[in-house]
């Protein structure tokens, strides 16, 4: 997978069925992009597809367990 862009993140995280809006997709394909800027080289050659809405998933799961204790 190469750098996403806000629009391929919000696909996907509509696929997951997780919301996002447009400022936490930009803000997500923001974070992982240089990420994935380093993976391009071997894009494809990977044993894994990288998915950024279990990013946003994490994130979610981690304010309800601080909002929890």
């Amino acid at each position: 997978m190469t750098r996403p862009t806000a629009k391929d993140v919000k696909v996907i995280a509509h696929v997951a069925d997780v919301p996002a809006d447009d400022d936490v997709a930009t803000r997500i394909a923001n974070s992982i992009g240089p990420a994935l800027d380093g993976f391009a080289p071997i894009s494809g050659t990977l044993p894994f597809d990288l998915e950024p809405a279990s990013f946003l998933l994490a994130q979610i799961a981690q304010k309800i367990e601080k909002v929890s204790k």
